[in-house]
């Protein structure tokens, strides 16, 4: 196990909290954290916003308008508590919409930002566009450097020579632990720092493994 040294690197993390797959990893990067030197600041993006317009199955389309409230609650607590708040108000969103499968809505919005120790009242920012100026501007701010044929997870992170570099992904179920946690981590930064790398991919096969 690598030692966390006491100065991290920033890595950045957007995330939607409907998306399954964000999820996984944003728990891998917690694990991440305990065994490389690494700090994970949480910011928030949106598929409703990326699908904005777009020609989507209507299923798809039914999910994209609840999408909505969940990042409209993240950004208006963002705003009057700080980012730093987002971390735990993802996970507290994320356990109750991929582990206890709650409906979307005011109920389990109110109980996220009580599970998080905010405002429960600003629930209500859930069906209110007062703040989707914020919401674009930090959503693009993930998305310009990985493009808009991806969605979520968007990660930023120091690149092997120092320099920024951005992508999407992992997809990886389920997420990895321990020392596993931080070899991903590492073969993650090593293609994502290589001049000209774009994909790599393969199939999956199974769904998220939440354990």
């Amino acid at each position: 196990m690598t030692p966390v040294s006491e100065s991290p690197s920033s890595v950045g993390m957007w995330f939607d909290p409907i998306c399954p797959w964000a999820w996984m990893t944003s728990r891998w990067l917690l694990e991440v954290e305990k065994v490389r030197p690494v700090k994970v600041d949480f910011h928030v993006m949106s598929l409703s916003v990326l699908n904005e317009g777009r020609d989507l199955p209507e299923q798809y389309q039914d999910l994209m308008a609840k999408g909505w409230g969940p990042v409209r609650v993240c950004i208006a607590a963002a705003r009057k508590y700080g980012d730093h708040v987002l971390r735990d108000l993802y996970t507290a969103l994320g356990t109750r919409i991929h582990l206890g499968k709650q409906e979307l809505g005011p109920e389990l919005y109110a109980a996220a930002l009580t599970d998080a120790g905010l405002d429960p009242a600003l629930a209500a920012a859930a069906t209110e566009t007062v703040h989707d100026d914020l919401l674009v501007e930090s959503h693009n701010a993930g998305m310009k450097p990985v493009g808009t044929d991806v969605g979520t997870p968007v990660i930023h992170a120091p690149g092997p020579n120092g320099e920024r570099v951005a992508f999407f992904g992992p997809v990886v179920t389920p997420a990895p632990k321990g020392d596993a946690a931080g070899q991903l981590w590492d073969g993650v930064l090593l293609v994502a720092g290589t001049p000209g790398f774009y994909e790599l991919k393969r199939s999956r096969d199974l769904g998220p493994i939440f354990d």
